[in-house]
Order: structure tokens, then sequence, then C-alpha cells
């Protein structure tokens, strides 16, 4: 048993990575914004004060879809960099024996050969509609970087890619792709209006594979270097709708506007690191993680 902080733990990944951990009968502490505003180094020495955590998770962080980065690129940048620099510096002047960084795949440059390899990450400039928030989250990575260079501090840094699942962020100004389209197909079911064409390609994470892959990394690795958490299951914006039309039971006519854009034009992850270095690979069909969420949104999303 352990103390155990998590930051972002009200959110869709937090909360469910604070509810296995409890199961596993740690004492953990989920911070939440609306307590910490971890924006303000002052709120974050205030929760490792109250916390005194032996392992911390960091998930805190603003994001959303396509729309929501286009519209907070500033807010964006500056509270994911700001941030991850306090939680670091007070893990340094705590002396914090563990903390782990959880990343973004929207990291990675722009047209980075598929799969993504680790080793990738540098090789360019990210996807524009998302690139202040990527440079924000990769420069978290330096950070650590350099903090258990100059000071031993035991960070590592993962990097999932798109999460979906119960429990899952379905407001359409803010949501991604699973989310928003079950949302749009149970609230719409004659058309839904999609951005773009249809064609680039995404990687979906069910958001229980994400916890346990976390939490093996927790336990099993202390290196400097990056690791991907996904599936190596890359799958279309349009194979996606299908699949989610199928789920919800949506027999009306999707329609794409191809005057807004598409995002990354393909994105999938070279998973093979968290594989080799701590055991961990996702285990939760797509057809079946959407399968679920429907189930759980038609049960606990008020219409």
């Amino acid at each position: 048993m352990s103390r155990v902080l998590v930051t972002g733990g009200g959110g869709f990944l937090g909360s469910r990575l604070v509810a296995r951990l409890e199961e596993d009968g740690h004492d953990v502490t989920a911070a939440r914004r609306a307590d910490y505003d971890l924006t303000s180094m002052e709120a974050a020495a205030r929760m490792f004060a109250e916390s005194e955590p032996e392992l911390v998770y960091h998930l805190a962080a603003e994001v959303g879809g396509i729309g929501a980065n286009r519209a907070n690129p500033g807010r964006y940048w500056y509270a994911n960099l700001m941030m991850g620099a306090h939680v670091l510096e007070q893990a340094r002047l705590n002396e914090t024996p563990k903390l782990v960084i959880a990343g973004t795949v929207c990291a990675y440059p722009k047209l980075t050969p598929v799969p993504f390899q680790e080793d990738e990450l540098w090789n360019g400039y990210p996807e524009e509609t998302n690139a202040p928030y990527g440079v924000a989250k990769k420069a978290v990575l330096v950070g650590a970087q350099a903090y258990r260079e100059q000071y031993g501090t035991n960070a590592i840094f993962l990097l999932p890619t798109n999460l979906y699942g119960p429990g899952d962020n379905f407001d359409l100004e803010t949501s991604h792709v699973i989310p928003a389209l079950i949302r749009k197909m149970s609230e719409s079911p004659d058309e839904v209006l999609l951005w773009g064409d249809g064609s680039p390609t995404r990687e979906y994470l069910y958001v229980d594979d994400c916890v346990d892959g976390l939490v093996r990394a927790a336990e099993r690795y202390d290196g400097p270097e990056p690791v991907n958490l996904g599936t190596g299951v890359e799958t279309s914006i349009r194979e996606t709708a299908e699949l989610v039309a199928e789920a919800v039971g949506f027999d009306g006519r999707i329609t794409w506007d191809t005057s807004m854009p598409n995002g990354q034009p393909r994105r999938s992850l070279d998973a093979s690191r968290a594989r080799e270095l701590f055991g961990w690979e996702a285990t939760t069909p797509l057809r079946e993680g959407i399968a679920r969420t429907v189930a759980w949104y038609r049960t606990s999303v008020p219409v």
C-alpha cells in the first residue's frame, strides 16, 4: 500500500485510474481542478504538501478535439506547459520517489511514418490544429529528462493514443471522435454532418487498457525514454463512423463537410516498447469497446 496522487483525478482517465488504485488497496488523492489550479505553483505546492505522495500520476490536462484546439491554442499551450512544469518542480522539491506523466500522441510530427515510433518525436512539427497542445506536452518530456539528469527525479513519460470508453466527454464542443459520433448519431437519427472527408486514420485505446498500462509502467519501468501506449490498429474516421453507427443503430445519412479540416492524416502507434519494457498490451477490440461505450452512454448521459 502506498500514498498515490493522481492529478486530473476527476477526469475521464483519472477517475478510472483512481478506482483501479483504490481497488488495489492504495491510499489515493484524486486532485481536481476545483481544488488545485495547477497552473499556479502555489496550488501545486499545496497539493503535494497535503497529499505527501510516494507516487504521482500527472494526468491533468486541458484538451479537446479539433474545434476546441482551434479555439484555444494559447490556453492549451500555456495551461499544459505550466501544469507539467509545476508538478515536475514539486516532485523534485518533495523528493517524490516516482512520477508518471501522461503525454499525448498529438506531440508527434504531422507526417510521422506509420506506425509512430518514439524515436520519431523530434523529426518534425505537429499537425497545426493541435500543435500548441502537443508542443507543450513535448516540452514537459524534455523537463522530465532534464530533471532526471540533474536532480535524479524518477519521472517516466507515456504517450497514450486517442482514448475512449465509459465516462468519456460527450460535450460536442470539446469531445474527441468516438464520443462525438455516439452523441450525434444518438440525437440525430436522420443525418449527421462530420468534419473533413473521412480519410484520416486514428488509433483508439480503450480507457481501462490505458489504466492498466499506466499501472504497469509505474510498477516496472524507470527509464528516461518516452513509451507509446496503443493498440497498433489503424482505423479511418469513415470506418470509425460506420462502427459507431452499427453500435448505436443509426440508419441515417452521414454527410462529410470537406470545407472543414481533417486533422493529422494518419495516426497509429508502434507499442512494442511498452510490451518489451513492462509487459503491457491492449486487449479490448475496437468494436467491443465502442459497444460498451454506447451502452454506458445510454444509461448514464441525460438526454
